[in-house]
């Protein structure tokens, strides 16, 4: 492969991959948190809306999903977003049904003993949300957030049929102009490959940091933490 086409196609295409990554990644956080924290909420009907929206978007293709926000909701409502924002959009609602089951179920993971010191001490469903649930909650959701989001990366590849010229469409580009297959889709999984272990290792990274926040990071030979 000469270095113009590395140049030209693959170093944009990984910048691309990396954009959508990060920019669904934020999407489906709020939308994770947002429906995830409602999935625990008193009130019947908000865990209900919350419920549907999630066996909605985790029930459908992320792909059809994509390719509806594309082409069906210009005819329909007469505006339009770009191909990278159509994806985005698309990868952060689908995945983030998917993260706000991992928020559900790590915040009724909490201890009820917990909630009931809230309630001892007056606070409020929010104060009792943000000041006991969350901290505790938030160490158990890392490891499967960390799983999630490299499916998200994964994910991305779907882009590339919206003509998005991420790894993926940079590699089918290449091997068009190349006729060497092999060696570019090789060089595509290892991408790929570079880009998820630096995702795992900095989520790591992260759990180590919020559970050290909370006392549960292990103590080190010598009594240093």
């Amino acid at each position: 492969m000469t270095s113009g086409l590395w140049q030209h196609w693959v170093l944009p295409g990984i910048w691309i991959t990396i954009q959508l990554t990060v920019y669904s990644a934020a999407l489906a956080s709020v939308v994770a948190f947002g429906v995830g924290m409602a999935r625990t909420h008193r009130s019947r009907v908000v865990r209900f809306l919350a419920g549907f929206y999630t066996e909605i978007f985790r029930g459908t293709s992320a792909l059809v999903l994509m390719f509806w926000i594309f082409f069906v909701m210009p005819n329909l409502f007469g505006w339009a977003l770009v191909p990278m924002w159509a994806a985005v959009l698309a990868l952060g609602l689908s995945y983030g049904a998917y993260g706000a089951e991992i928020v559900r179920g790590a915040l009724n993971a909490v201890s009820p003993a917990q909630r009931e010191a809230g309630i001892a001490l007056n606070f409020t469903p929010w104060q009792q949300m943000k000041l006991i649930r969350l901290p505790q909650a938030i160490p158990e959701m890392i490891p499967p957030f960390s799983n999630l989001l490299v499916e998200l990366l994964k994910g991305t590849a779907l882009v590339s049929l919206l003509g998005v010229g991420d790894v993926s469409f940079a590699a089918y580009l290449v091997r068009l102009a190349t006729q060497e297959s092999a060696q570019i889709y090789a060089l595509s999984l290892v991408i790929y490959f570079v880009i998820a272990f630096l995702l795992t290792r900095g989520m790591r990274a992260l759990e180590r940091k919020t559970k050290a926040g909370l006392g549960l990071q292990p103590v080190a030979a010598g009594g240093a933490k």
